[in-house]
């Protein structure tokens, strides 16, 4: 009897499907939403103790809001704080706080407040926010209803990181928050969510209506989008490059693939410098030969491949350091990356192949087979690991940026690059002031891209399944979608 991978049994099935799911209808207006999160069950989870995973982090953003949240768009808007200002030059920020009760109908107090977020930013390798939290010098209750986070350094996104679900608001013995809405019970083995109805709500007095409800749950790839498909299913939030071509074989209406326009990191890292890779200048071969283009081409026609670290000038002082190879290697550059790494061969005849860590699924099968052509056309010997093997030589970096901050790109495209020019970064993070900051991180941005240890290849792909009835819907940066605001209300 044959086996087939996982991923590979999952593009047969969802292609049978196909034959079967034509003209299904969707789902009336007056039901429930039903949504479904690409990767890991829809289940409560403390962002202090462990990293979410995708459907754990749009839970905790969908029944514990923080002082702040993101509206459709990506943009922040108020929650538990109803207003604030900023002074001391940008490093004190004052939160008033509107009228909210816990689950249990106990007012939420500054100190509560206080003590979640404490918790938040305290240090931990787990922790995905962690250094741009580095900044939170202290936060302390001003009185029972107002709360001052007090920053080391003006840090002007500051409140992009706020709306992080990383950052909500929930008590700790329950893991539950404010809202917008609350855990009801499971149903149909998805999460039931039932709008928090807020004082002076228009609504208050009046029932939940069913369409206001939202059932989610977390599930794979091809199991969401073979019951978007069926019909059973409005939203499909978390699609990334790695089930990409699971839209093309289940021939999903190109009129529900959304695609945000995501900015974050998307390329290939040194993750260890050794052997081959100790040397600058087979980094700088690696780095002339990949055809950046064709490796985006071969998941998506229409996904442009990247020329900088920096998507925009941001924070730095100077415009983002371009890449010094072009997207499309000339046969020049090939010839002389050729030549090197024959060089490097005769002298190290017994040369390991160079592992490279790419994620499992049908999308990463594409990136391999393109990355592979490329390194293998100059005469590496090459051979794909998984995504996160100890042992990897290059290693995928796929990362939505959490805010428009240069030292973030800079700080998790530093994979394994020169270490005076993580000294530069973290020289950044420390900096006075804002003329300091700047030219620091626009001298990293130029000697990481000079240091070939990280090869941009395109911005993230991030994709959602949406139907005609999320008329509030928005693509935006952060790729993140608050399911209190699908349907087009302000709620």
């Amino acid at each position: 009897m044959t086996f087939l991978p996982p991923f590979r049994t999952s593009c047969l099935l969802l292609a049978a499907a196909v034959l079967t799911l034509a003209g299904c209808d969707r789902r009336p207006d007056d039901s429930a939403v039903a949504v479904s999160v690409v990767g890991g069950a829809a289940r409560t989870a403390d962002p202090s103790r462990a990293e979410l995973a995708p459907a754990e982090r749009v839970l905790m953003g969908a029944t514990a809001q923080g002082l702040v949240r993101f509206d459709a768009a990506g943009q922040v808007e108020p929650a538990l704080a109803d207003r604030w200002i900023v002074i001391d030059d940008g490093q004190s920020y004052i939160f008033r706080l509107g009228e909210a009760r816990w689950p249990d109908g106990n007012p939420v107090t500054a100190s509560d407040i206080v003590a979640t977020l404490r918790r938040a930013v305290r240090p931990a390798h787990h922790k995905p926010l962690a250094t741009a939290l580095q900044l939170v010098d202290e936060i302390v209750e001003m009185t029972p209803e107002v709360v001052e986070i007090r920053l080391r350094r003006p840090q002007p996104e500051f409140l992009k990181l706020l709306a992080q679900p990383e950052l909500a608001i929930f008590q700790a013995r329950t893991l539950r928050g404010t809202g917008p809405f609350e855990l009801e019970r499971p149903a149909n083995g998805a999460q039931l969510l039932r709008p928090v109805r807020g004082p002076g709500d228009e609504d208050a007095e009046n029932p939940v209506q069913r369409a206001e409800l939202v059932e989610l749950r977390g599930e794979t790839a091809a199991r969401a989008v073979l019951r978007f498909n069926r019909g059973d299913l409005d939203l499909v939030l978390g699609g990334g490059v790695v089930d990409w071509p699971l839209l093309a074989i289940a021939q999903v209406a190109p009129a529900s693939i959304r695609v945000d326009p995501a900015t974050g990191l998307f390329g290939l890292a040194v993750a260890r410098r050794q052997g081959f890779l100790a040397v600058p200048a087979n980094r700088a071969a690696i780095a002339a030969a990949l055809d950046r283009s064709a490796i985006t081409a071969a998941v998506r026609e229409e996904w442009p491949a990247a020329t900088a670290v920096l998507p925009a000038q941001l924070d730095s002082g100077a415009s983002p350091a371009a890449f010094p190879w072009p997207t499309i290697p000339s046969e020049e550059a090939i010839s002389q990356a050729r030549a090197r790494v024959s060089v490097w061969m005769a002298d190290h005849p017994d040369m390991p192949p160079l592992r490279v860590a790419l994620p499992k699924g049908p999308g990463g099968n594409l990136l391999w087979g393109a990355i592979a052509r490329s390194l293998r056309a100059i005469g590496l010997p090459v051979e794909r690991v998984p995504e996160d093997a100890a042992n990897a030589d290059l290693r995928l970096v796929d990362k939505v940026a959490p805010l428009d901050s240069g030292r973030w790109f800079l700080d998790n495209a530093c994979v394994a690059c020169e270490p005076a020019i993580r000294s530069i970064i973290d020289a950044a993070g420390d900096a006075p002031d804002a003329a300091t900051r700047a030219r620091l991180l626009a001298e990293a941005d130029a000697a990481l891209a000079a240091d070939a240890s990280y090869i941009p290849i395109a911005l993230p792909l991030r994709w959602s399944l949406v139907s005609p009835r999320l008329r509030g819907w928005t693509g935006n940066p952060r790729a993140w979608h608050p399911l209190n605001h699908l349907r087009g209300d302000p709620s």
